[in-house]
């Protein structure tokens, strides 16, 4: 049902807009480990996507090895500027191919001034055979000339916080980064520290 939703959001900004007004838009990457808000997913993850753009509105898919089949996701919304502040809102629904997790769905919200952002999900988690459970995720991030420093935290179900810091570059066309990330034991059931090495390409279709 969310797969054919995305499907006919996409057709309907192409219908309203032109083709000649749509960017898209792929990419291809690889992670010395895969973390996701502080918590560890995966050593050695390939990952790809295709993403559409058009006049603020936007749609994707993003998948990515996660051990046990892969990681899914599908996300869609709208993002713009008035100056220096910008917002966005949106939706994700995370799905997985195995048994690595089960599925979650959320409101995204996102808000950003200079050199600051800021981020909100409300989310759904299916948790398998036992309760649905609910969740807010929210980070600070700091970014300026590559320089990155993002603090970041659950409440309701879930709960923890943890800290990343990094660095992201362009060379030849293909994008560098390393990060350190820190984790509390409230997150991840013991503190966890990781350095994590990216390279990834985006491609326009």
């Amino acid at each position: 049902m969310k797969v054919f939703l995305r499907a006919s959001f996409i057709t309907s900004l192409i219908l309203v807009t032109g083709v000649a007004q749509a960017e898209w838009s792929a990419n291809a990457g690889f992670a010395s480990e895969y973390y996701y808000r502080g918590i560890f997913q995966e050593s050695s993850s390939a990952s790809g996507g295709v993403d559409f753009e058009s006049g603020g509105f936007y749609a994707g898919t993003w998948a990515a090895d996660v051990g046990d089949g892969l990681e899914v996701d599908f996300y869609g919304g709208y993002g713009g500027e008035a100056g220096d502040f910008s917002y966005s809102i949106g939706g994700t629904l995370y799905h997985y191919t195995g048994d690595f997790d089960d599925t979650y769905l959320e409101l995204n919200l996102g808000a950003g001034f200079g050199v600051f952002s800021f981020d909100l999900a409300i989310g759904e988690y299916d948790n398998f055979d036992g309760p649905t459970l609910d969740y807010t995720y929210y980070s600070v991030t700091a970014e300026k000339n590559g320089f990155y420093g993002k603090v970041g935290g659950f409440s309701q179900d879930f709960e923890g916080e943890y800290f990343e810091a990094g660095y992201g570059t362009t060379v030849a066309e293909i994008d560098l980064g390393v990060s350190l990330v820190f984790s509390n034991s409230d997150l991840v059931g013991e503190s966890d520290e990781a350095i994590i090495v990216t390279i990834g390409k985006s491609f326009d279709l």
